[in-house]
């Protein structure tokens, strides 16, 4: 527990620092929510392994913990120190376009949090991967005060109707906020506002989507949102895109059909915030809701993403190297199972494969089969 201990107290003290500038621009703001914010912080702290955040990444992005919207690129261990981007446009003009891969934290939603996530995940997939602040505003105190925290995935529609608090309060503009309108901003929350922008942003090119507990739902928020007003980007991401959450079952669009949701066994937390008609494909034995490796019965993202990207890798070059199989054009109602293809009727449908997970002695089987693309989200509606 020391490592962990050691990052949050020198994440807070550098955090009390800044306090005096940060005062100076919003008074009022930031009076109110600075106690609430660095106790998220502290959430954050036993919630995700802030131990792979480096002291000088810590010191650096202590300013920045509730800055909704804000976006970080965050390397592997042991490599280049990560990079925090006030802009989508910075972001972009400074590697953002090398990024394939995209993360969205949860729980205490500080920039702290979001960069150990993000490491985690880079570590699992060997590269860089890129990770939206999900902040803590005037918003979220009102969603918090009716249950936020333990029903964030029935309440989120309150957290937007109380966004305008928020842009009143003087909220400064990270992300996406200099593209949108004042009524969009008080429409959704700016992270997922900027989620959504880098989804359908071209000049980007994400390969995989992941995000932890109330991440999953900003995810989905965005999907849904690409979905709606830009499909034919919705359905170039849904060709090339593969979606792994961890800790709550959210809806994602029918598009996109290519989702494993990993939950630990005993994560009553994530349950409460899951779709009740959502199948986990991954039960992680002993297993709760955090992520922190000091603490016991946590969930190994690293370890867990690593399998599943082995898994996927390994169907993929196995898909490539079967002559038999030649690649036709299919729709992406198609794949995600609303259209049956031509001459369906006619042939049987082939029970799937076997997967390495349902005979892992490192898993436990979940109760029922592992799903295939098609019938992965084919019943799914969108969130409330």
């Amino acid at each position: 527990m020391f490592p962990t201990a050691f990052t949050h107290n020198l994440t807070q003290f550098a955090r009390t620092l800044s306090f005096p500038e940060r005062l100076q621009k919003t008074p009022l703001r930031n009076l109110s929510l600075e106690t609430l914010r660095q106790r998220n912080t502290t959430l954050d702290s036993l919630f995700y392994d802030v131990k792979t955040v480096t002291p000088e990444e810590a010191f650096y992005i202590s300013d920045s913990l509730a800055a909704e919207g804000a976006i970080l690129i965050v390397p592997p261990s042991g490599g280049a120190p990560l990079k925090l981007y006030d802009t989508l446009d910075e972001f972009i003009l400074d590697g953002g376009l090398e990024i394939d891969i995209l993360a969205v934290a949860g729980v205490g939603s500080s920039a702290l949090g979001s960069a150990a996530f993000a490491r985690n995940i880079a570590d699992a997939a060997g590269r860089s991967a890129a990770v939206v602040v999900s902040g803590y505003g005037l918003a979220d105190v009102v969603t918090e005060a009716l249950g936020g925290h333990f029903l964030f995935g029935y309440l989120n529609n309150i957290r937007h109707s109380f966004e305008i608090l928020d842009e009143f309060s003087g909220r400064p503009k990270f992300g996406a906020a200099p593209y949108l309108s004042g009524e969009r901003l008080t429409g959704s929350s700016l992270d997922t506002q900027t989620v959504r922008a880098m989804l359908g942003d071209p000049r980007l090119s994400f390969r995989l989507l992941t995000g932890h507990s109330k991440g999953n739902l900003v995810l989905s928020e965005a999907l849904y949102d690409l979905q709606k007003t830009d499909r034919p980007a919705a359905e170039k991401l849904a060709r090339q895109a593969r979606i792994v959450t961890f800790s709550a079952r959210i809806a994602m669009p029918p598009l996109f059909s290519d989702v494993i949701d990993v939950m630990g066994e005993w994560d009553w937390f994530g349950e409460i915030n899951s779709r009740a008609f959502i199948s986990n494909d991954e039960v992680i034995p002993q297993a709760w809701h955090h992520t922190n490796t000091d603490l016991p019965n946590h969930l190994p993202v690293t370890a867990v993403l690593r399998e599943i990207l082995a898994r996927m890798a390994a169907a993929d070059r196995k898909k490539t190297a079967d002559p038999a199989q030649p690649e036709q054009a299919v729709s992406i109602e198609e794949r995600a199972g609303a259209v049956q293809p031509p001459g369906a009727q006619e042939t049987p449908e082939e029970p799937p494969p076997a997967t390495p997970a349902m005979n892992s002695t490192a898993r436990r089987p979940v109760s029922t089969p592992h799903r295939t693309s098609q019938q992965n989200r084919r019943t799914r509606s969108k969130p409330s």
